[in-house]
């Protein structure tokens, strides 16, 4: 008779990869890698907005006559160790934000 193995891992996390699995259709190794780099580009993507957010809503706090907003998106593509990531970096008006953003493949 099998004993059920307790990894030390949560029920949570054993939910996560379940869906994890389930929405990306993992089934090898490489679908594992692309999940993973979806993720992390995704991830990198999320830090982004709110760091934009985070930078206009501080200048616009400590000069109040400073103005700024959104200004759509530059696609930017990340080189890692599980390949390129492509990701999409918000941009401002005062193209303030530019400074911060992470350095795209070849620039």
């Amino acid at each position: 008779m099998g004993r059920k193995r307790n990894n030390g891992m949560s029920e949570e996390k054993r939910n996560i990869i379940g869906q994890l699995i389930e929405m990306y259709d993992i089934k090898t190794a490489a679908d594992i890698q692309g999940a993973l780099k979806d993720l992390l580009g995704e991830t990198i993507q999320n830090m982004l907005e709110a760091e934009l957010d985070q930078q206009m809503e501080t200048r616009e706090e400590a000069e109040p006559e400073y103005t700024d907003s959104r200004n759509g998106y530059k696609p930017k593509t990340l080189r890692s160790s599980m390949g390129e990531i492509p990701i999409q970096v918000p941009q401002d008006r005062n193209s303030d934000f530019a400074n911060h953003a992470p350095k795209a493949a070849g620039a």
